[in-house]
């Protein structure tokens, strides 16, 4: 029954991928790219908010909740919410309004054709980043509810979005995910009165949370350090994180693609705000469900399955916790979460790939045709891609985590100054970028087994009354805010070298779309 209704989810999937595929059989590939400018407000709204609840969403958010504390698990979604927030009210007109294609055009406007290709590696790194660690999410559930092999689930469903997503573009992306946030609302909504029923209720399971984990029932971290487990060390990360999460979730091609696609630029504005809002409010469900997974008494066999993999917290629930109808309804939440933002992630990088690197700089005299060719191509390696990659990795929220970080570090003040400031040039982006690159991979990363290479706590502990050993985890991993110090290092050095260097590198004005000859 379970494979049966997957089966019918993907088919009706592809389905809705051929219907778009019929909008965009004649068109541009600004069809393909930004569902030609002429998306309602209603619908980029359900598309940019069905990208964002991905599955790492659901799953990290009850990961966090279970394993550690409400304002772990609550971080990522009120994060990526205000993130969307802010994007809409500072940032979503502006590139709207000068007819921008992909994020990477504004550094192409003030930086240059080749500087910008560079400038999108990490962008299109961190899409397929983001896509794998959507098809963890995806294999974790398949495996848990389905029991079907990890490598099966993530190759079936890698195939399947990648196919429909090749066909339509974004109009397929954005009527697929329409469907698919409808999916997540239903599931969540049906399986959590069973879930929380099979505890006590709300009211139990929210009092037994509290009970035992006294310093981590609130929804936010306390304001200064309580000892135990909000130490200053670890309310400094909890902020560092916090930035990284919500300047860091705006430099995503994929968010500007349904900003570009918005029919003007002040629907381009509302449409990142009621996002914003609506993912804030879809925090709720998978949060209740890792307080109802902290309070339930699990057998042992599964409680130390839940130890060794958090990950699981929210599918097991799901087998254990509900009637099989409505486990399968709350699997297609799950289903419906990951496949759209996983559309909308290879989607987004094969744009930037085939428009800024091939068509912008490679090829300017690409045809149209040619084009269409190789947006669905790059869409088709990257997905590839992005599957080899899921089948590599452990922690969902890690990884959801990661992929922020790198465009926070690295794009974030790029694209500020891109936009906004006037005196902005090759020499000072060129600065930012490589200071902010050595100071990021100078605190090492535990995803990928690299130590840390420079002793921020010890250089720190020069000039602040600091232990460095408090600013180690047990597994030698770094505590110290050397993400948000990278990032800032890099909004300081831009404008600063610009500026003294604007004698000999002149900045560039940023133009429109019709001064840049830039139409698709």
């Amino acid at each position: 029954m379970g494979l049966a209704v997957v089966g019918a989810m993907y088919a009706v999937f592809l389905a809705l991928g051929w219907f778009a595929a019929r909008r965009v059989k004649h068109g541009s590939a600004e069809d393909l790219i930004v569902a030609g400018r002429a998306m309602p407000l209603w619908l980029a709204t359900l598309t940019m908010t069905a990208t964002w609840v991905d599955g790492g969403y659901l799953l990290g958010t009850a990961e966090g909740a279970y394993k550690s504390s409400l304002a772990l698990g609550l971080q990522g979604g009120l994060s990526f919410g205000i993130s969307l927030i802010l994007g809409g009210l500072f940032f979503a007109r502006r590139m709207r309004a000068f007819g921008f294609t992909t994020l990477v055009d504004p550094f192409e406007a003030r930086f240059g054709r080749t500087w910008a290709a560079v400038l999108s590696v990490p962008a299109m790194a961190a899409e397929v980043f983001w896509s794998a660690e959507l098809l963890v999410a995806l294999g974790a559930t398949f495996g848990v509810l389905l029991g079907v092999d990890l490598t099966t689930a993530i190759l079936v469903s890698a195939v399947v979005v990648t196919a429909y997503t090749m066909i339509g573009g974004m109009w397929a992306v954005a009527y697929t995910d329409a469907l698919q946030l409808g999916l997540v609302v239903i599931g969540l909504a049906v399986a959590l009165p069973y879930v929380l029923g099979a505890v006590g209720g709300i009211d139990a399971a929210w009092l037994h949370y509290g009970a035992a984990r006294a310093d981590r029932g609130g929804l936010l971290p306390p304001v200064s350090a309580t000892g135990g487990f909000w130490t200053r060390e670890s309310l400094v990360g909890w902020w560092d994180v916090s930035l990284m999460l919500i300047f860091g979730g705006i430099p995503w091609n994929c968010y500007f693609q349904r900003v570009l696609s918005c029919r003007t630029p002040a629907r381009a504005q509302w449409h990142s705000i009621l996002s914003g809002l609506l993912t804030i409010a879809l925090t709720a469900p998978p949060l209740l469900f890792g307080v109802a997974a902290f309070a339930y008494a699990w057998p042992p066999d599964l409680a130390a399955q839940l130890q060794r993999q958090p990950a699981d917290t929210l599918p097991l629930l799901l087998k254990h916790l509900t009637p099989p109808l409505v486990a399968l309804l709350g699997m297609g939440a799950i289903i419906g979460a990951v496949t759209s933002s996983f559309s909308s992630s290879i989607l987004s990088a094969g744009a930037m790939f085939s428009w800024n690197t091939c068509k912008r700089l490679l090829w300017p005299s690409l045809s149209v045709t040619a084009m269409k060719r190789t947006i669905r191509l790059a869409i088709a390696v990257l997905g590839g891609a992005a599957a080899v990659m899921a089948l590599n990795v452990q922690s969902v929220q890690a990884l959801w985590f990661f992929t922020s970080d790198l465009v926070f570090v690295l794009l974030f003040p790029q694209l500020v100054y891109a936009l906004f400031d006037r005196k902005a040039n090759l020499a000072g982006s060129l600065a930012a970028f490589a200071v902010s690159f050595a100071l990021r991979l100078g605190g090492g990363e535990p995803l990928f087994g690299l130590a840390p290479m420079i002793p921020y706590p010890e250089i720190a502990a020069a000039v602040l009354p600091i232990d460095p050993a408090r600013w180690y985890d047990a597994g030698g991993a770094l505590l110290f805010p050397y993400k948000t110090l990278a990032a800032l290092a890099g909004m300081v050095l831009l404008p600063a070298v610009s500026r003294l260097t604007s004698h000999w590198n002149a900045p560039r004005p940023l133009r429109n779309a019709a001064e840049r000859g830039a139409a698709p």
